[in-house]
Parts: C-alpha cells; sequence; structure tokens
C-alpha cells in the first residue's frame, strides 16, 4: 500500500487525462485518506452520458474531501454542480450511490448507463431531481441487491417493462414526475420487501391492480407502508385487494380518472394514516367502514384545487405544465359524511370541499381533540352547527363557506386562534360574537417531529395549509414570506355591531398579516364600532391588511381614526349609509391598494390628502354627494389602473395632470357638473365616461364607441340637464368648416342621392315589370339591418339558405328571386383571440367565479345560484373533447338528481 500526498486537478483537466472512459493513472488521492493499491488502478466507469457544458465545469475544491470516502468504500455521493462520474478504483462493493440534495439548481444531464449494473454490491441508487432523460437501461431492473431505486423529478421516458428478474430486495420505488407512461409492471409482485411504491405525476393508464394489471400485487404488499399512484391516468375502480396491504400508511389516489365507490374494505387498513382520492370520478355514500381506520390522521375526499406540487419548485425539471392531467374535481357524494368518521379521535384535517355534501351539518363531534383542519365548503349542508363542534380546541383551519347553514354562531367557537374561519355563503343569523378563549391550545408541529422521525400527517397538514393561502384570491401584500389570518364572515345575515377583532394575540407572529371581512350582511351602528378596541396592542392594528364592511347598514361618519390602520391593503366601505367628509387620515394608509367609498352619503370634497396613496391601484368613490373639485394632486398615483368617481356633485375642469397617468384603464365621472377640455389619454377618453357632464364635450374620434349615445340616452336621470351638450365654440358665430364637416355634408348629399336614385328605380320596376308571383294578403313591414353581428359573406348566405334552396324561395322580384334566410350571431369571443368559443368562455366564467354573467338576469334572480353553477359546470364537463375524461350518462344523471332545491 502506498500513500501518495494529495492533488487537486479541475474536472476538466481530470476528464481529458482519463479519456473519459480509459484507466486514470494519474496519482489521486484524497486529503486525510488512505491513498489506493496503485496496482489496483483507478477504474473510471461511465455513468451517465452527459452534455458537457465547459462553462459550467467547477475546479475540485476542498468541499470534495467531505463527499467523497475512499478509504473502505460504501457510499459515492455527488458533488459540487455536476456529477459526471465516479471514481470506484476497482472498488466493485460500493454499496450506495447518490446526490447531495442540498446541491440548489445544480442538476445532472444526460441518460443513465446500464454500466451501473456491474455495481454488483449497490444497494441504493438515488439521483432524484435531476435531468435524466431516456430509458431506465433493463440492466438496473435485473440488479439483485438494490434496495432503494429513487429517480424522482427527471425526465425518464418509455414504458416499464412488463417482466424483470431482478430487485427481489427492493423496498423503495419511487419514479414520481417522470415521463413514465403504460401500465404496472405484474413483476412488482415479486419485490415482496417493497415499503414505498411511488409512480406519481407519469402518464400511466389502466387500472390499479385488481382490474387489468394482475392482482398478485395485492397479495404481496404486507410490507408496503407508502403507495402513491397520484397524477396519472388510472381508470377504473380501487381493488378490493387493496386491503392485504395491512401495512400501509399513506395511500395517495389523488388526480386520475377512477370512479364508482370507495370500497368498504379500505376500513381493514388499520394502519392507514393519510389517504387521498380527490379529483376522480368517486360517487355514491361515503363508507362509515373508513372508521376502522383508528390511525387514519388526514382524509382527503374532495380537492378544488389539484393538489400535485409544481416539481420545478423542489430543483427538478418538470413542472405542471407538462403535466395533462384532470383539471377539476369530479368527486360526487351522496349524502352527508359519516357520524362514524367525524368520530374519530385521531382525525387531524378533513378536506371534502364541493363534492355535493348534502343534508343536517354532522353533529358527531365529542371526540375531535386533535382536529386541526376542516373544510366543507361549497357543498349543500343546512341546520345549525352543532355546539360540541366547540370542543374542538386545536381547530385552526375551518371552511364551511357557500353552504345552507343557518342559526346563531356560537361564541365557544375557538375562532380567535384560527388562523382561517371562514362561513361566508351561508345563513347565519344573530351577531358576530365576541368569542371567549383562555389561551390557544399547543398543536403538534407541522415542520416534522425535532428527533427527525418523519410524520406524513404533520407534511401533509403542512403542504395544504401552504396551497390553501396560495389559491386564496384575496389581493394580499407584496412579501411572500407573510402567513394569513383569515376570518370570513360575509354574505350571511349576520345583524348589530361590530365586536373588536376576533383574533388572539398570540396569532400574531412578526409576518403575520390577518383579513377580516364582513360584507354583505345586515350589520349596523357606527363604524367602526368596536373593531378597533384591540388597536391599543400595537401589533393587531399593523398586522390587519383587508377589511370589508361593505353592503351593510352602517351609519355616521368615518372616524380620523381609521388612518391608524397603516398595513391595510384593501378598505372597501361601499354601500352604507356612512355620511360626512372623507377622513384626511385616509392619506396615512401607505400600502393601500384598494379604496371603495363608494354607494354611501359622503360629503364634502375629495381630500388631497390621497394623492399620497402611492401603491392605490383602485380607487371608487362613486353614488356619494361629493363636491368641490377633483384634486390633482391624484395624478401622483402612478399605479393607479381603475378611477371611479360618477354620480356625485364635483364640478370644475378635470386636472390636465390625469392625462399623464398611462397606468388607468377605466375611467368614470359621469353624472358631474364637470366642464372644460378632457386629459389626453386613449384610455381614458370614451365618451361614456362623461355622460351626465353637460359642459364637458366628447371628442369627434371617441365616437367610435357604439355605445356611447345609447349610454347617454339610457344613463339619465332626474336631475341631470337634459340638453345637448355644447361648448363655446360651438355657440361662436362665423367660422369656417373644418375638414370632419366638410367629409360628413360630403357623405350626406351622396347618401341622399343614392337614395333618390333607388326610389325613382323602384317606381319605374313596379310600373313595367310584372308582379310576383308570391302574394300576401297581409301588408309585410320590411327592415333592413346593416350590422347584424355576422359578415354578410357569400359563404354565409348559401349556408343561411341551404344552398338557395327551393324551399326557402319566398317569391320573384323585379331583381330575381328572394330567399328566405336566418343568421344568429353567435356570441363574439374576437377580444379573447382565435378558438374562443362559447365553451372556453364557460370555462373562463367559472374559473374565475362569475358564472352570473353566462346566465340572464332574471334566470340567475330566480334560481338558486349553486344549482345553476354546477348546471353549467356539468355542460362543460359534458362537451370535454376526451372521452377519458368526459362524464358518462350514468355519471350526468346521477350528478342531476343530486341538484335538488333548498327546501322552503
Amino acid at each position: 500500500m502506498v500513500k501518495m500526498k494529495l492533488e487537486l486537478f479541475s474536472l476538466r483537466e481530470l476528464l481529458r487525462e482519463a479519456d473519459m472512459l480509459g484507466v486514470l493513472r494519474k496519482k489521486v488521492a484524497c486529503q486525510g485518506a488512505h491513498a489506493w493499491n496503485l496496482e489496483q488502478g483507478l477504474l473510471v466507469i461511465e455513468l451517465m452520458t452527459f452534455n458537457f457544458s465547459m462553462l459550467a465545469i467547477d475546479h475540485v475544491n476542498s468541499a470534495a474531501k467531505s463527499n467523497y470516502m475512499f478509504s473502505g468504500l460504501k457510499w459515492c455521493c455527488c458533488w459540487s454542480r455536476h456529477c459526471y462520474a465516479a471514481w470506484f478504483g476497482a472498488y466493485p462493493g460500493l454499496q450506495s450511490l447518490k446526490r447531495n440534495c442540498l446541491g440548489g439548481n445544480r442538476k445532472i444531464l444526460g441518460k443513465l448507463s446500464a454500466a451501473v449494473a456491474k455495481l454488483s454490491e449497490l444497494k441504493i441508487l438515488s439521483l432524484p431531481f435531476n435531468e435524466f432523460s431516456g430509458e431506465i437501461p433493463d440492466e438496473i431492473w435485473g440488479m439483485g441487491k438494490l434496495e432503494v431505486l429513487d429517480l424522482e423529478g427527471n425526465l425518464i421516458s418509455g414504458a416499464l417493462p412488463s417482466q424483470f428478474s431482478g430487485l427481489r430486495k427492493l423496498k423503495v420505488l419511487n419514479l414520481g414526475f417522470n415521463k413514465i407512461f403504460g401500465g404496472m409492471p405484474s413483476s412488482l409482485s415479486n419485490c415482496t420487501s417493497l415499503r414505498v411504491l411511488s409512480l406519481a405525476g407519469n402518464q400511466l393508464n389502466g387500472s390499479i391492480p385488481g382490474g387489468s394489471i394482475p392482482v398478485e400485487i395485492g397479495d404481496n404488499c404486507g410490507k408496503m407502508q407508502h403507495l402513491e399512484l397520484s397524477g396519472n391516468y388510472l381508470t377504473g375502480v380501487i381493488p378490493r385487494e387493496i386491503a392485504k396491504c395491512s401495512g400501509l400508511k399513506t395511500l395517495l389516489l389523488y388526480s386520475n380518472l377512477l370512479e364508482e365507490v370507495l370500497p368498504s374494505e379500505l376500513g381493514q387498513l388499520s394502519q392507514l394514516q393519510v389517504m387521498d382520492v380527490s379529483r376522480n370520478n368517486f360517487g355514491g355514500p361515503i363508507p362509515p367502514q373508513i372508521s376502522n381506520c383508528t390511525s387514519l390522521s388526514v382524509l382527503v375526499l374532495a380537492n378544488s384545487w389539484n393538489p400535485l406540487p409544481n416539481v420545478s419548485s423542489l430543483g427538478g425539471s418538470y413542472s405542471m405544465e407538462k403535466l395533462a392531467l384532470p383539471v377539476d374535481e369530479y368527486n360526487f357524494y351522496e349524502g352527508t359524511l359519516p357520524d362514524e368518521i367525524t368520530r374519530l379521535s385521531s382525525l387531524r384535517m378533513v378536506w371534502v370541499p364541493r363534492a355535493m355534501l348534502n343534508g343536517d351539518f354532522p353533529d358527531s363531534w365529542g371526540s375531535c381533540s386533535n382536529l386541526e383542519t376542516l373544510n366543507l365548503a361549497e357543498n349543500y349542508y343546512s341546520g345549525k352547527i352543532p355546539v360540541s363542534f366547540s370542543n374542538c380546541k386545536k381547530l385552526r383551519f375551518l371552511d364551511l363557506s357557500s353552504n345552507r347553514l343557518g342559526g346563531e354562531i356560537s361564541d365557544k367557537f375557538p375562532v380567535p386562534c384560527m388562523d382561517v374561519f371562514d362561513v361566508s355563503g351561508n345563513h347565519f343569523s344573530g351577531s358576530i360574537p365576541r368569542f371567549s378563549h383562555e389561551s390557544c391550545a399547543p398543536v403538534k408541529s407541522l415542520y416534522g417531529d425535532p428527533t427527525g422521525t418523519y410524520d406524513p400527517s404533520s407534511a401533509y397538514l403542512a403542504y395544504f395549509r401552504y396551497r390553501a393561502q396560495l389559491e386564496s384570491s384575496l389581493p394580499l401584500s407584496g412579501d411572500g414570506d407573510s402567513f394569513l389570518v383569515l376570518h370570513n364572515f360575509g354574505s350571511n345575515s349576520l345583524s348589530g355591531p361590530l365586536p373588536p377583532m376576533p383574533i388572539a394575540s398570540e396569532r400574531l407572529g412578526s409576518q403575520t398579516v390577518y383579513a377580516f371581512l364582513a360584507g354583505r350582511n345586515k350589520l349596523s351602528g357606527t363604524f367602526p364600532g368596536a373593531l378597533l378596541e384591540k388597536c391599543v396592542q400595537v401589533k393587531v392594528c399593523k398586522s390587519l391588511i383587508l377589511l370589508d364592511a361593505s353592503k351593510n347598514r352602517f351609519s355616521g361618519a368615518l372616524p380620523p381614526s381609521i388612518g391608524n390602520l397603516g398595513s391595510l391593503v384593501l378598505l372597501n366601505l361601499s354601500c352604507n349609509p356612512l355620511q360626512g367628509p372623507i377622513p384626511i387620515s385616509l392619506g396615512q394608509l401607505k400600502d393601500i391598494k384598494r379604496l371603495s367609498l363608494a354607494g354611501n352619503n359622503l360629503n364634502g370634497s375629495i381630500p388631497p390628502s390621497l394623492g399620497q396613496l402611492y401603491s392605490l391601484e383602485v380607487l371608487d368613490l362613486s353614488s356619494n354627494s361629493l363636491s368641490g373639485e377633483i384634486p390633482k394632486y391624484l395624478a401622483n398615483l402612478r399605479n393607479l389602473t381603475v378611477l371611479i368617481l360618477n354620480n356625485n356633485k364635483l364640478l370644475g375642469q378635470l386636472p390636465s395632470e390625469l392625462g399623464n397617468v398611462s397606468s388607468i384603464s377605466v375611467f368614470n365621472v359621469s353624472f358631474n357638473n364637470l366642464s372644460g377640455p378632457l386629459p389626453l389619454n386613449s384610455n381614458m377618453n370614451q365618451c361614456n365616461s362623461f355622460l351626465g357632464n353637460p359642459f364637458l364635450h366628447c371628442p369627434v374620434s371617441s365616437l367610435s364607441s357604439p355605445s356611447a349615445e345609447q349610454q347617454g340616452i339610457v344613463g339619465n336621470t332626474p336631475g341631470t340637464a337634459s340638453s345637448p351638450p355644447s361648448t363655446p365654440r360651438q355657440q361662436g358665430g362665423n367660422r369656417s368648416l373644418n375638414s370632419v364637416e366638410i367629409a360628413s355634408i360630403t357623405s350626406a348629399a351622396a347618401v341622399f342621392s343614392v337614395f333618390l336614385a333607388i326610389v325613382v328605380l323602384f317606381f319605374y320596376t313596379r310600373k313595367w315589370k310584372p308582379r310576383s308571383r308570391v302574394s300576401g294578403t297581409a301588408r309585410k313591414e320590411v327592415i333592413v339591418f346593416n350590422d347584424i353581428g355576422v359578415p354578410l359573406t357569400f359563404e354565409n348566405v348559401v349556408r343561411a339558405t341551404g344552398s338557395f334552396n327551393a324551399s326557402n324561395c319566398i317569391g320573384n322580384g323585379g331583381f330575381g328571386a328572394t330567399y328566405k334566410a336566418e343568421i344568429a350571431p353567435d356570441p363574439s369571443f374576437s377580444s379573447y383571440g382565435n378558438g374562443f368559443n362559447i365553451v372556453a368562455w364557460a370555462c373562463m366564467l367559472l374559473r374565475q367565479g362569475r358564472a352570473k354573467e353566462f346566465f340572464t338576469g332574471g334566470l340567475w334572480d330566480v334560481g338558486p345560484h349553486d344549482d345553476l353553477v354546477e348546471v353549467l359546470h356539468l355542460a362543460v364537463v359534458c362537451t370535454d373533447d376526451s372521452l377519458s375524461t368526459r362524464l358518462t350518462m350514468k355519471q350526468v344523471v346521477r350528478r342531476l338528481k343530486q341538484l335538488q332545491p333548498a327546501s322552503c
């Protein structure tokens, strides 16, 4: 044995000396490590075929010594930016080959080489979140001692082999988030030691074992603890044989095409902790036998957003755009969530939104001492929330929005300790209580056990809380590290004054932001009532970023203290009978982006201090009694996109400085007493933005808006001058005609001449030509449409007349045969681009929560909104081009039967 002194070489030099494949004959050793037997030599094994970029190659540095162990070599961990090759020095006993996952964005490129299989003692092959492409070599499937094969988050393609002879000792097979297609190999049943099987995020099709895939895998899965097949195209049913996987702790099957009912045999998985079967096509009742899973912590039966992570954010290259997966939730169950399940003391999370659940709200929550997250939003639950629900002291996330719940909200609920409390869109009555709480009960850490033990339920809870905040449509501040606490009481029948902000002081961290929403109720009294009582605790007011009290019955004047809410991003007090002036202190809200005081009885002038709100994007002060001039300081708001000041008593000229605010896209000052020239801004110079101002002159260039004059006629209200708008220039004396007027007179003369010629020709032909063979006794009125919304092309006319079919001929006149035709314009979606049709429009409205726009006003006003939205959603699903995702008629009928009107 010869010991050699350390010599460092750049990787470029080292590869050149070795010629990448030859025997490295230079003296190489690691500092502090024993040298190799030079007589054995150092064999350079090509593990991958790489796309070398010499600009990306780093020099070997001192960190390499902590990543390679050459003395008694048992494992090899790839280092630095790229792992191009490993030096095993005639050491076939290498047991582990893995890449340090802390390498940031450093990735390995190329294909796996079959030479890896020559490492006969290799037990661990772990190279996740790189950019390996191509198929997995067949030789790897024949390795006898491999226990871990982890290639998650790469670009592996091809199908898995239907049969393979090796991997008998395999314990972990993780090929998630690649491009693998085809079915699952039946030979997996021979891997009797398999504990983790993850094929998520691929393009697998066929049925889960128990259908077209052999059931043998279910016969030998007693040691399996984690099964994840989510994000594929698996069809059929969940096989009953899955109950033989008695040691299963995690079952993830979400985002597939599975259907029928959940098998009751799932209840035999006594060690199951996490089950997610959302975003499939399941129906029928939820089996109460699931309650036999006495260790169950997380139960996800439906989900309104796709839980698949963006692998690229984890360091991989397979982004969500590459996953062509079902894009919506099609699990629609019958009945309610069984009481047997809600009584499980081990439950930490129940997640079943938008799943057609109905009936009375479950009342068996006596054993919910560990429950932390409950989401039953967008269902059809009715009745009251039982008092026993107040026993859920650890509850941190409660979403019961968009149901039909009623009654009063108990003050025993632990709302001040909740991160999310959302009961909006129900029928709750009474007042918002002053919730009583002594202290917030401690909950299990969502960031894992301090001892390092992996806890799948905590991981799921943490991820769902994180994603729920991302999916929120609320306009949060720009700090991505902020943690949102949301209390939403909106769209109910709550009355009485506002209570103090229902948030416990211990819930307010340094990066906590708070949203209080109570719009669309019957709340009354002065604003803000007792809401800001806790502002003596400075951090409470500093955390408040969203405050919505719109469409209530608040009266009185706005207090100057509202300017102390310096962290507000949104303030909506619209549609209340508030009076008095706008407080000057609003100019202290430096972070505010949306401010709406519309639909009140505010008077006085617009305070110039609003021109200091440099972050403001939306300002709506419409439908008040504001007077005075529009302050020129509003032109300082360079982020302003919406400025709405209509239906006030404003006077004077529009500030010319507003023409320099190019960001404004929505502008309305209609029905005021403004005068003078308009701002020189094409986004603002639309005639329908200035209606009802008799001394404002709309420029000719903006008359291209087809609805300008029409809106002016319809929009006139009592008290608005009805005389046509005029300017001093128009009322002036003699002046020369400009080019526009000359063109107009010329065009009118030409049109009149043509009309006169047609009249003469008409009477001439009536005198000398025979009458039409088709006559009628009734007088016919002929209306000519010049613009019907559809281009009158030859192709359209031929199609509408049935290729000039004789059955559509209604007569012959002096100009030949006349045909009837019906050309109905389709909804115009040209502004959205080619290919955008009524189906795409409906999808867009559903995604944006604007389904109301799809229905006629009368239907939306009288019909149950939830049912109308579900019918529209059903119609969209039924037009899907893919037969694999389109619902069957059986499913359609089942869902229509579930759409029952609310009881009277």
